[in-house]
C-alpha cells in the first residue's frame, strides 16, 4: 500500500503543483513568495465570486425576465448562465486553496467542481465565438441574418453548444479524483496509476484538445470575424452606430486577456515530464493565470454596464419600473391600512366585532 502511494505521489507531482507550495525542501524566501502567490491567488477567486454573483444574476433577471426575449439577449443570457453556475461552485474552490489544498468534499464533488469549471471555459469561449458570428452576418448579410436569424434556430444553436460544452468537459468527470496522504485529501486528474507513459499522453492529448477548441479556433474564428468587420464597413458610422459592436468586442477581448495567461502556462506545464527547470515559474504562474481566468466570469456584467449605452437605458428603465411597482404596491397597502383604520373608527359595531 505504502508502495502504491509513493507511486502516485510521484506521478501526480508530474502534473500538478499542489504539492510543491510548502514543499519542506524549499528555502524561506521561496517559501514565502509561493505563501504571496497563494494569498493573491485566493484574492482573485473571492473578487470574482463577490462582484460575479450579483452581477451575472442581475444580466440573468433582465434578460431572461424582464426584457423582449430576441436573438441578441438569448446570447448574452446563456453567456451568464455559464458564468452563473461556475460562481456557485467556486467556494468549493476558494475553500479547497484555503485549506492548504486539503479536499474535504467527496470524490463526486471533486469531479463535480472540475467538470463545472471546464464546462464554463468552453461554454463562454463557444458563446462567444457564435456571438460573432451573428454579429458578422448581421452586419455584412443583412439578408442572410434576416431569413435564418430566428429565435427557433437561435435555441438549436444554443442546445448545440452546451451540449459541445458537456462533451468537452466530460474528461473532467472520468479522470479527476481524490488521493489522501499525510491527513490530507487531494482533488487531482488521476490520468493512470501505474503507466507514466499513458499518463504522459493524456496529459498532452487533453491539454491540446482544450487549447485549440477553447482558445485557437476561437481565437481564429473571432479575430477573422472583426477584421471583416473593420475592412469592410466602410463607413465608420456604420461600424459605431452598430447597437452591440463595441460591448461584444470589448466582452471578447476581456475574454482573452484573462485566458491566455492560463492555456500559455498549461502548455507550459506539459514540460513538467520531461524537464523541472521551470518548477518555480509554474508554481507561482499557474494559481495566478487559474484567479485571472476566473476573474473574466464578473467581467461581462461590468463591461455591460460601462460600455452598452442600449444596456445602460435598459437597465435604468428596469430598475425605475421595479422601483415604481414597489412603492405602489407599498402605497396600496398603506392607503388600504388607513382606510380600514379610518372605517373602525366610524363604526362601533367593527370595534366590537373585532374585539
Amino acid at each position: 500500500m505504502e508502495d502504491l502511494e509513493e507511486t502516485l505521489l510521484g506521478e501526480f507531482e508530474n502534473y500538478s503543483y499542489v504539492l510543491e507550495y510548502y514543499s519542506p525542501e524549499a528555502d524561506l524566501e521561496e517559501s514565502a513568495r509561493l505563501g504571496v502567490v497563494h494569498w493573491v491567488s485566493l484574492v482573485l477567486y473571492c473578487l470574482a465570486f463577490v462582484l460575479g454573483i450579483p452581477g451575472n444574476a442581475t444580466v440573468i433577471w433582465f434578460t431572461g425576465f424582464k426584457w423582449r426575449k430576441t436573438v441578441t439577449t438569448l446570447w448574452f443570457l446563456n453567456l451568464a448562465i455559464a458564468d452563473f453556475i461556475f460562481l456557485l461552485f467556486l467556494p468549493l474552490y476558494i475553500s479547497y486553496v484555503a485549506m492548504n489544498f486539503h479536499w474535504p468534499f467527496g470524490i463526486w464533488l471533486c469531479k463535480a467542481n472540475s467538470f463545472i469549471a471546464q464546462l464554463n471555459m468552453f461554454a463562454s469561449v463557444l458563446f462567444l465565438t457564435v456571438i460573432s458570428l451573428d454579429r458578422y452576418i448581421h452586419l455584412i448579410h443583412p439578408v442572410l441574418s434576416h431569413r435564418y436569424r430566428t429565435l427557433r434556430n437561435a435555441l438549436i444553436v444554443i442546445i448545440f453548444v452546451w451540449l459541445l460544452a458537456s462533451l468537452m468537459g466530460g474528461p473532467a468527470l472520468y479522470f479527476r479524483d481524490t488521493l489522501e496522504f499525510d491527513n490530507q485529501t487531494l482533488c487531482y486528474n488521476n490520468f493512470h496509476e501505474h503507466d507514466s507513459d499513458l499518463t504522459v499522453m493524456r496529459h498532452h492529448v487533453l491539454t491540446w484538445v482544450k487549447v485549440i477548441v477553447g482558445y485557437l479556433f476561437p481565437l481564429l474564428t473571432m479575430g477573422i470575424c472583426y477584421l471583416c468587420l473593420i475592412f469592410k464597413v466602410k463607413k465608420r458610422s456604420i461600424l459605431i452606430s452598430s447597437k452591440h459592436f463595441w460591448t461584444i468586442l470589448a466582452v471578447v477581448t476581456a475574454f482573452f486577456i484573462c485566458w491566455t495567461p492560463y492555456h500559455l502556462f498549461s502548455i507550459w506545464e506539459l514540460t513538467i515530464h520531461h524537464s523541472g527547470y521551470f518548477h518555480q515559474v509554474l508554481q507561482a504562474g499557474i494559481p495566478l493565470s487559474t484567479g485571472l481566468a476566473f476573474l473574466n466570469s464578473c467581467l461581462n456584467p461590468i463591461l455591460y454596464v460601462l460600455i452598452s449605452k442600449k444596456f445602460q437605458a435598459h437597465f435604468r428603465a428596469s430598475v425605475a419600473e421595479i422601483l415604481k411597482n414597489t412603492l405602489w404596491e407599498v402605497s396600496c397597502s398603506s392607503t388600504a391600512s388607513d382606510q380600514l383604520r379610518n372605517s373602525e373608527s366610524k363604526n362601533p359595531c367593527l370595534l366590537e366585532t373585532a374585539q
